[in-house]
């Protein structure tokens, strides 16, 4: 099976993170944290600047890796690096994404994640009630 590597930005202010949902391709509609392919040569931090710089015309800080997450999909294995993200300019436009909000711990379970996303959410909502 096809390996395809990531990496997701769970860009936080204060007691919120921020999440996308997707409005193209096979899981449209469902709800992720930005990122994307990391390109030959690329650390996982570095696509992670370039991929929110294209898809939200802004620049964060990357922080602590929350952790690899791997998740087979139908035809593919994904193995995703979660990092700890802050804005340090930009207004977050976006420029790919369907929507976008806020979340705080408590909403997190408001929306349909993306399944790989979805292994997120416990450690998250603990993080942000800490």
């Amino acid at each position: 099976m096809k390996t395809i590597r990531v990496a997701a930005a769970v860009i936080r202010d204060g007691g919120r993170i921020f999440a996308t949902q997707r409005g193209y391709g096979e899981f449209e509609g469902g709800w992720e944290f930005l990122g994307g392919k990391i390109e030959p040569g690329e650390s996982s931090r570095e696509a992670l600047v370039r991929e929110i710089g294209e898809e939200l015309d802004s620049v964060i800080e990357t922080g602590e890796l929350i952790e690899t997450v791997e998740y087979d999909y139908p035809g593919f294995h994904l193995s995703m690096d979660c990092y700890w993200c802050t804005l340090v300019s930009g207004e977050l436009r976006l420029l790919e994404a369907e929507d976008a909000g806020w979340f705080s711990a408590d909403e997190l379970e408001s929306v349909d994640w993306l399944p790989a996303d979805r292994g997120l959410i416990e450690k998250l909502k603990a993080e942000l009630k800490k």
